[in-house]
């Protein structure tokens, strides 16, 4: 990475980690895209350079997020399905601690700011179905489907449905206050039998590349 792109990339940590510092304090409702800019020591243009709208300086690795399941299925290993891609990633990051799966203590003030949010609850499903349609392209383009063909579409949505429970019910436990470890064990448990039951469901489906 260059200079240029290292002061970039500090800059949008910056801005970001600001803003959520005041979401945080104030909640998402009453914190102006300017006051980020004067907390930050930048202009407010300065931040849309950086991030469209109020909504994305929330969510700054929505891209990620957006485009993890697809990435999850094209790297899969040969002779695996989707849904047991999806499954493994799931259950690793759950081991792991991955910041996205949201299973630890500090993420509780962030899924309760998105819980106090009408936009935020809005854009998160806006991502949700922007990473379901993401899943389907994946799985159309290997699988050679073509545009009118909507068993790509309609796998995607089982998939992604079952992981986007998931989350759901981690967001949900950690605003509650439950205790991480428990919770953990909990959703373990329930991806490996939903899954199962997702797995026997879409056996006929294609696996592998």
């Amino acid at each position: 990475m260059g200079l240029r792109e290292l002061k970039k990339q500090q800059t949008r940590e910056l801005l970001a980690d600001t803003a959520m510092g005041l979401f945080a304090e104030h909640g998402f409702e009453r914190v102006t895209v300017a006051e980020v800019a004067r907390a930050a020591g930048v202009s407010p243009n300065t931040v849309f350079n950086y991030f469209p709208t109020k909504e994305d300086l929330f969510f700054d690795r929505q891209d990620e997020v957006v485009g993890h399941l697809a990435e999850v299925v094209r790297r899969r290993p040969a002779g695996s399905s989707a849904v047991d891609a999806v499954r493994a990633d799931l259950l690793a990051g759950l081991a792991d601690g991955e910041p996205t799966i949201g299973l630890t203590p500090r993420m509780a003030t962030f899924w309760r700011i998105i819980a106090d949010s009408p936009a935020l609850r809005a854009r998160l499903l806006e991502l949700g179905e922007r990473s379901e349609a993401a899943l389907a392209a994946a799985l159309a383009e290997e699988s050679g489907a073509g545009p009118a063909d909507p068993l790509p579409r309609v796998v995607a949505g089982a998939v992604a449905g079952a992981h986007r429970a998931v989350l759901g019910e981690i967001r949900r436990a950690m605003v509650a206050g439950e205790p991480a470890e428990e919770v953990r064990e909990r959703v373990r448990t329930a991806v490996e039998r939903a899954f199962d039951l997702r797995a026997s469901g879409l056996a006929g489906y294609r696996s592998g590349h």
